[in-house]
């Protein structure tokens, strides 16, 4: 009697767990094919801003000096390896901070690691890389956009760092994947509802740039712009 009820409380388990992953693929399958501010239209004249994925994961590139903002005196070059001062642009990713620190190549994921990322139980954590200007291509995107509207994605994305009390981005030093990135604490909690893309898409979307109305895929930030 007592194992029966056993079996069946874990069939329910069962069927709660295929129900709930069942329900979170179509919403990651359909959600992005709803889009949202369609009727964008992108100035004259102003910066490009970029969105840029590696198949997997996006980041926002921004340029590193604009009237909006000088990301080099918050963020400066002598964090990164090779202090390169004559790059142009800033790409931003947001991210679980264990999965980043700890992930540098899919080879070096560990169980433990997915699965304190998927239910957000390492904090956060920004990934900074300096570049030059970027090419747009399949797996990067463009879009034009006036002083106000750069402004505040200076501002969304800034909100993405832990600041210290001086007002200071705090960096997680002497931890790289090239020359020309860096790591900083981050705000918010990676999970299974708002990933790293969730987190670029919902900048755009705050924006009024083109966006789905959630994703947790680059996929589904990348079709909004063909």
């Amino acid at each position: 009697m007592v194992l029966r009820k056993v079996l069946r409380n874990m069939g329910k388990a069962l069927l709660g767990l295929l129900g709930f992953i069942l329900c979170y693929g179509l919403a990651a399958w359909l959600l992005p094919l709803v889009s949202a501010n369609t009727d964008y239209s992108g100035p004259a004249t102003g910066e490009l801003v970029y969105i840029r994925s590696n198949g997997v994961h996006t980041d926002i590139i921004l340029p590193l000096r604009s009237a909006a903002k000088d990301w080099s005196t918050e963020l400066p070059f002598a964090n990164t390896v090779s202090d390169d001062s004559t790059l142009t642009h800033v790409a931003f990713g947001w991210g679980d901070k264990g999965f980043y620190l700890e992930t540098k190549e899919w080879a070096d994921l560990k169980a433990s690691t997915a699965l304190k990322a998927t239910f957000g139980l390492s904090g956060s954590a920004m990934h900074v890389t300096y570049c030059q200007l970027p090419q747009v291509n399949d797996r990067c995107r463009a879009v034009r956009v006036d002083a106000a509207t750069l402004l505040h994605l200076a501002e969304r994305v800034e909100a993405g760092f832990a600041h210290r009390t001086d007002g200071s981005p705090q960096w997680i030093a002497d931890r790289h994947y090239e020359q020309n990135d860096a790591f900083y604490e981050g705000t918010g909690r990676y999970g299974l509802f708002f990933t790293c893309n969730t987190w670029t898409n919902s900048l755009l979307k705050e924006c009024g740039l083109p966006a789905a109305t959630w994703t947790a895929t680059a996929g589904g930030i990348l079709r909004q712009y063909p």
